[in-house]
């Protein structure tokens, strides 16, 4: 979410054979802007742990949402 062009975010754990979970970002981006999945992960390794940065970008039009404007996690997967 620190990146400008980065209007949303979630991210959210998905199954993976080797250690059980990865985790994996879904990214909306501002209309208008670009941005790649190598720009985010730099972003990321310079802001959190190596160990908590998601292992794959996605890039999605809109996250799914309920009533509430809660992020539907379980959708996303």
């Amino acid at each position: 979410m620190r990146h400008p062009t980065v209007a949303e975010a979630a991210v959210v754990g998905t199954p993976d054979p080797e250690w059980g979970e990865r985790a994996v970002a879904f990214v909306v981006v501002r209309s208008e802007c670009e941005i790649t999945a190598p720009e985010l992960d730099a972003l990321c390794l310079s802001q959190i742990a190596r160990f908590k940065r998601p292992k794959d970008y996605r890039f999605v039009a809109n996250l799914p949402k309920n009533n509430a404007d809660k992020v539907l996690r379980r959708e996303l997967c």
